[in-house]
């Protein structure tokens, strides 16, 4: 771990994921995701979750919280900008009382 984010105050580490990396979701087949086979993406999704929960545990008890947020569909180059939202609607603050070890979205909390 970087030697200034241990001295920080109030240390933050988000990974920026996706619902593609959610399991849970792709294996349910109601969910709006379960058709979305991009395997690359979705495992390199899933494995960044799995690092998130992996630092959270090893930083547990520091100031430093780590997290991985969904930005959600936005308009990039990886699908030809048909996102609904911009990237700057998809970036997300976390205040100072936030959680750690957690996958967030703007609308709560995705199953990982």
């Amino acid at each position: 771990m970087p030697p200034l984010l241990r001295r920080s105050p109030a240390g933050r580490i988000v990974n920026v994921s996706s619902g593609l990396g959610s399991l849970t979701m792709h294996s349910d087949p109601s969910s709006v995701v379960r058709d979305v086979n991009l395997l690359p993406y979705n495992a390199s999704k899933t494995a960044l979750n799995a690092v998130t929960v992996a630092y959270a545990k090893e930083l547990a008890g520091t100031s430093i919280t780590v997290n991985a947020a969904t930005p959600g569909f936005c308009a990039t180059d990886l699908n030809d900008r048909t996102g609904d939202r911009t990237p700057a609607e998809g970036a997300a603050v976390l205040g100072d009382d936030g959680p750690t070890g957690a996958f967030l979205a703007e609308d709560g909390r995705p199953p990982w």
